[in-house]
């Protein structure tokens, strides 16, 4: 499996890519499938490190430091804002 920063690093390439306007639809429906793709797995890449974080509870109790995994939900506005809007584009015909 790539790293995340490798998917991160390609799919800035493929954003790059689509953002000059220059490929045809094909390409461009290819390159956005690539993005979704990529997407998906930093999501998933990001939920399970997530899910490995845990935080110290009541250090200053007087007993033993306590441990318990740390809830945390990420929602990354910009990234979704992203998203919908190459899917807009696609939908508009604009890619």
């Amino acid at each position: 499996m790539a790293s995340f920063e490798d998917q991160m690093s390609e799919l800035e390439k493929v954003v790059d890519q689509l953002e000059k306007g220059d490929l045809t639809l094909e390409e461009n429906v290819t390159l956005f499938e690539r993005g979704v793709k990529l997407s998906d797995a930093c999501k998933a890449q990001l939920a399970s490190a997530e899910s490995r974080i845990q935080v110290l509870l009541d250090p200053e109790a007087g007993g033993a430091p306590r441990v318990e995994d740390l809830a945390v939900t990420v929602a990354d506005e910009q990234d979704e804002e992203d998203a919908d809007e190459l899917e807009n584009e696609y939908d508009d015909g604009r890619l």
